[in-house]
Parts: C-alpha cells; structure tokens; sequence
C-alpha cells in the first residue's frame, strides 16, 4: 500500500506561518554525476549532505516536495537526548552495557551538534534550554524517579527531579504528581533550523533539487537515482526518506516496512501577552508527559502555546485532530479557555517497533538513516556525521548502531495501519490503568 503524502495536513503549519522560504530549487532534469546522492531533504539529508561535503565530496540532495516538508519541519521542536524509554530498552537488552552507554553518549552530542551549528552557521531558530517530563499519575511517578536513578547510576546524567509539591513553581498546571528537568535538552523553531541548515548546505556547495522524487533505484557499484526528468550517477547513496521512503514503491522496501509512519498532530493558540505566557512556564522550559499516547508542548517566541499529541495510525483532518488537542490542552491548562486557536496542522514521522535508531547498509555503497521516534531533532545531526565518516572510511561508531537488530512488519506494509491501530489502543488502555 503506498503511502499518501500528507499535503493538505501541513497547510495551516504555524511554522510555516511564521517564516518565509526562499525561492524553490529547480527540480533535477538531465544527467548528474557526483559522489554522493542523498535522497531526502529533511534534517538527516540536509546533515548527512552538509558534513559529506565539508569532507571534500561532492554532494546532490533529491527532495520529493520541498526542503523540510515531511516531519522535520513541523515537528514539536523537543531537542531531546537519548532515544525514548523502549529505545534505550532495545538497545541495552543487545548491547554490552559499555556499547549502550556510547551510543546514549553519541545522542548527547548530536544535542551539542545542534548547538554549534546553530552558532558557525547563524542560524536564529528562537532556541530555548530545559526540558521537563511530567508524570500523569501517581504510578507513573514512582517510575520515572526510577528511570530518573536509573539515568544517573548507567548514563552519568541525573534530571533534577521535581516533587509533586514544587510541579508549580516550573509549569501552572494541577495535574501532574511529579517531574523531571534536563537542562542539556530544549526546544527550537524546526523550520527555521532546517531551513538555515539547507542554507548551509548550499553555501557549502551542496546541489538541492526539489520537486525530485526519486523513482528508481538502480544499485551496483555505481549507484544511479531515476527522477521523471533526471538522473544521478553516484559513488555511494544515502536514503533519508523515513516516513516516506514507504510513499516510493519498490526503493528499499526491506527497510520501509521496518518502519510505521504514525500521523501526529499539532495546535497553536493565539498569542498571549508575555506575562501570561511566563506564567504558564516559569523557565519556558519544553515539556511532555509521561503517557505512551502523550501529549507535548511549549511557549514559541511570539508567546502562543504550541500543543501536540493525538497521534493516530490514519491520516484525519487537521481541523478533526485540533478539536481533541484543544480538550487536551484545557486539561492541562484550564485558564486558557478564553485563548483562541490559530493553526493546526499535523503529518507523519517515522517510528522504528522497538523506538531506536536504524541505521544501515544495503549492499557496500547505500546506506539508510530512518527510526527517529521522536527524537529526530538531535539524533539525525549526528546520524549524518556518522554516516559521513563511515563513507569517509570511519566505520566505528555507525557499526555501533547497525548491531541493533529491527524487525519488519509480516505481510509488508499493507497490514501496517490496522495493527499500528491496535497497538496504540493497546498502550492507550495501559495509560489509563
């Protein structure tokens, strides 16, 4: 089953509201040669292409719709470090513990990459530090100061822990029992760091072509990307489609169907005025609670509440999505009722079964980036430099990721919404017990 893009899903993006794009790159027509092709022109594509040519090599980017269009653009903006609880879990159940320990390691740095992009490049993305997780009930506090020990005993990175006494003095809600503060996390505006790293990219001399889907993939010791009008002819090639590799029938299909592209969705309220935002979040601090169906949000630059969660394994209505986001939201913050909202918008982002990265090879000279699961804004800067230095003949530390073993839905992708369906009723039934 091919995979419908989520056009009209992402039109009332705030973020796309909120900048304004420069002129698109032409689409690719004729016969291109270079080193390495990269297919996708998300945060991982746009990573992998700038540190690639930094090295010394010449790089094309194919992106089927435009730069930052799939989940890198309209994302929460979490900058969040390690890989997801289920994540961390795969990875130490087949891992020795010194690899785990790398790995989560590798996760903090791609936190730091973020930063001194943001720096060398100059790009204004309204970064703010901290980040909070907020335990919805009793039990799920007693088990995040659990995980909050477990953090600092293995990984050397204790969260502050906050008791359910001093919730009100980070966030002006009633309803968590208690939370944790990461001051090495934060969050951003996606779009505009996206799009200041495609900048990058070009600068650094990098060939963008949008509107370039690619239809064929032809391996072999050269591998050579068919669009409609044009062709790349490559050394190596790197896929980056993750949610919609899927949407590309016959490209990878081993690796789309280790991956179930989970619709989420986001709101923004009207503005406020700054006072009543600070109150909201003493520190502005990025927050999500503790519910495997979860709700996330945080404060944007221009002071709205930006609200997200609702994930569903079928594409719905933005404006269908909102209308239970909003209820979400009022859960958690009863004195916004009188607050408008102004945009919502959502699409898929590509979840991994058991949360964590995965990393590959197909053949000696493609290889894959895809399983972000909700972490793709630190974990696909760094997963760039990885696979840049494995073409650069530093295999080491993306052999590291490559062990983690991942599994493919039986039957292709055909049974993938009825059992992501399942699933997700099947965890949702759990956050209520």
């Amino acid at each position: 089953m091919k995979l419908k893009l989520d056009l009209k899903l992402n039109q009332d993006s705030y973020y796309e509201a909120s900048v304004i794009r420069p002129p698109t790159q032409p689409a690719l027509a004729g016969s291109v040669r270079c080193d390495v092709c990269v297919l996708g022109g998300g945060l991982a594509g746009l990573s992998t292409a700038l540190e690639l040519v930094q090295r010394g090599y010449s790089v094309v980017l194919l992106e089927s719709q435009r730069v930052a269009f799939g989940a890198s653009g309209r994302n929460g903006g979490l900058l969040i470090g390690g890989f997801g609880t289920d994540g961390e879990e795969a990875i130490e159940a087949q891992l020795p513990p010194e690899d785990a320990r790398r790995a989560w390691d590798i996760s903090l740095q791609g936190l730091q990459l973020v930063q001194q992009r943001m720096r060398e490049h100059q790009i204004d993305c309204d970064y703010i530090p901290g980040y909070l997780t907020l335990a919805t009930s009793a039990r799920r506090a007693r088990q995040l100061a659990q995980r909050t020990e477990y953090l600092a005993q293995h990984y050397g990175h204790p969260p502050q822990w906050i008791a359910k006494s001093e919730i009100g003095n980070w966030v002006a809600s009633t309803r968590y029992h208690g939370g944790t503060f990461d001051p090495l996390s934060g969050h951003l505006h996606p779009l505009k760091y996206a799009l200041g790293l495609a900048q990058a990219a070009r600068d650094a001399g990098v060939q963008i072509y949008e509107h370039s889907a690619v239809t064929q993939l032809q391996a072999g010791s050269k591998p050579r990307l068919r669009t409609t009008q044009g062709e790349v002819d490559c050394r190596y090639a790197v896929l980056t489609g993750n949610a919609y590799l899927g949407a590309y029938a016959g490209l990878a299909p081993h690796i789309a169907s280790r991956i179930l592209p989970v619709a989420t969705y986001m709101i923004a309220t009207e503005p406020m005025e700054r006072e009543r935002a600070d109150a909201l979040f003493h520190q502005r601090a990025a927050a999500t609670d503790s519910n495997f169906d979860l709700n996330y949000f945080r404060l944007s630059a221009d002071h709205r509440l930006l609200f997200g969660g609702a994930d569903t394994a079928r594409p719905v209505l933005a404006k269908q999505a909102a209308v239970r986001l909003q209820k979400r939201m009022l859960d958690v913050f009863p004195q916004l009722s009188n607050l408008g909202i102004a945009h919502a918008w959502g699409g898929f982002c590509d979840t991994s079964f058991n949360r964590a990265p995965d990393f590959g090879r197909l053949g000696d000279n493609i290889y894959y980036l895809q399983g972000f699961s909700g972490h793709g804004l630190g974990t696909t800067g760094i997963a760039g430099r990885l696979v840049a230095e494995l073409i650069a003949g530093q295999a080491e530390r993306f052999d590291l990721f490559t062990r983690i073993r991942h599994y493919a839905l039986p039957g292709g992708t055909a049974l993938r919404p009825p059992v992501l369906a399942l699933g997700m009723a099947y965890y949702r039934l759990l956050d209520w017990i």
